[in-house]
């Protein structure tokens, strides 16, 4: 029996690619997850829009999203004020860029007094273009 060293003459390879099933996999659970969250970070305020065939984005330039859910709240953007304040935000508004249009939300059991009311006050603080938001309907 030999005892010896068996040394292998060739030497291993370095690897001179790169392995891209790792990289795809981790850009495609991104792409997941950013598919699944950008509707929802799109407008946090749920409201039951009404639908219309005749509904189309606007393409205004300068506009103020104004919003009243079914139970009364009023929202400029994103936050929730009270009547007062909303009038004297709306009316500061209105002082620094007159042209600006209004785009209304409201959800369909609102009663339409409020709205028509919401509605007298945006015109009071100066602003007369106000746009109504609706949901596109559904084609039959």
């Amino acid at each position: 029996m030999a005892f010896g060293r068996l040394e292998r003459s060739d030497q291993p390879k370095p690897m001179g690619e790169i392995n891209m099933t790792p990289l795809i996999d981790v850009m495609l659970v991104l792409l997941v997850i950013f598919m699944i969250t950008a509707p929802l970070m799109s407008s946090s305020l749920r409201l039951d829009l009404p639908q219309s065939t005749a509904a189309t984005p606007s393409d205004a330039p300068q506009y103020i999203a104004v919003a009243i859910t079914p139970d009364g709240a009023l929202y400029l953007g994103e936050a929730k004020l009270p009547p007062a304040e909303f009038q004297a935000r709306i009316k500061a508004q209105a002082q620094a860029r007159p042209e600006t249009e209004v785009q209304l939300r409201a959800d369909k059991t609102v009663p339409y007094g409020q709205v028509a009311e919401l509605i007298g006050w945006v015109q009071a603080a100066g602003l007369n273009r106000i746009a109504f938001v609706a949901e596109a309907a559904a084609s039959r």
